[in-house]
């Protein structure tokens, strides 16, 4: 038994069986045209600025990314060679990390050159300059990111503020997980618990590191704390 047909598909064959409906179809597309020129105009220009627009900001930025990171070579290798007087300020003739930063704002380059002026700031103990230049920091590479969300925990642990430097040593033992990296981070998670007074996640985090990271170099380090925090809480 054949299945009824519906309304709408009466309707779709209709349109597509008939020549006379396509033709009336098309004459009120055209004629909607005529009649609205100047607004489809409007719209179609507005449509090519937009993306003129947005090659130009991609072309841009990319060329200024380029020149940034020319500019940025010296910087680079005076911070290899821990001469961070150097790196963040310039020797005269190149640039340093800091007008890096603020000249290319946007750039890749900007974005790494604040990564090393947040290490640089943390060595010197400026931690609050640290965390201003870290947190502009972002990338794509887990080991890398990482790195630099322990970085900022590390800065808040020495403006003793434990909440934070809880929240980022998480992330960045969350960040990527692995056998090399990860234990590191654990191992400052649960410095910062004891140093909030928080044991009993202290011992958990090194628990963890004694039972996942057996291998790494953090874990004698674990085992003894773990022990003397264990021979605390039951006193």
């Amino acid at each position: 038994m054949a299945k009824k047909q519906t309304k709408n598909s009466e309707v779709e064959y209709e349109v597509l069986e008939n020549p006379e409906v396509i033709a009336s179809r098309l004459e009120r597309g055209e004629a909607f045209v005529r009649e609205n020129s100047k607004v489809v105009g409007g719209i179609l220009i507005g449509v090519v600025l937009l993306i003129a627009g947005i090659l130009f900001v991609q072309i841009n930025k990319q060329n200024q990314n380029k020149k940034a990171q020319a500019e940025m070579f010296q910087a680079v290798y005076y911070f290899e060679q821990d001469q961070t007087e150097l790196a963040l300020n310039g020797d005269g003739s190149n640039a340093g990390l800091l007008k890096i930063a603020d000249q290319y704002s946007g750039t890749d380059a900007a974005n790494l050159a604040n990564f090393y002026i947040g290490s640089i700031y943390l060595s010197e103990g400026k931690f609050n300059e640290a965390l201003t230049h870290l947190k502009k920091f972002s990338a794509s590479d887990y080991f890398v990111q990482a790195k630099a969300y322990a970085l900022i925990g590390d800065a808040y642990l020495e403006l003793e503020n434990t909440k934070e430097a809880i929240s980022y040593y998480k992330k960045a033992a969350a960040e990527g997980e692995n056998k090399y990296f990860t234990p590191r981070y654990l191992n400052k998670l649960a410095v910062a618990y004891e140093e909030a007074g928080d044991m009993a996640n202290a011992i958990k985090t090194y628990e963890i590191i004694e039972e996942k990271y057996f291998e790494s170099y953090e874990f004698t380090n674990a085992r003894k704390h773990k022990a003397r925090l264990e021979g605390l809480a039951s006193k």
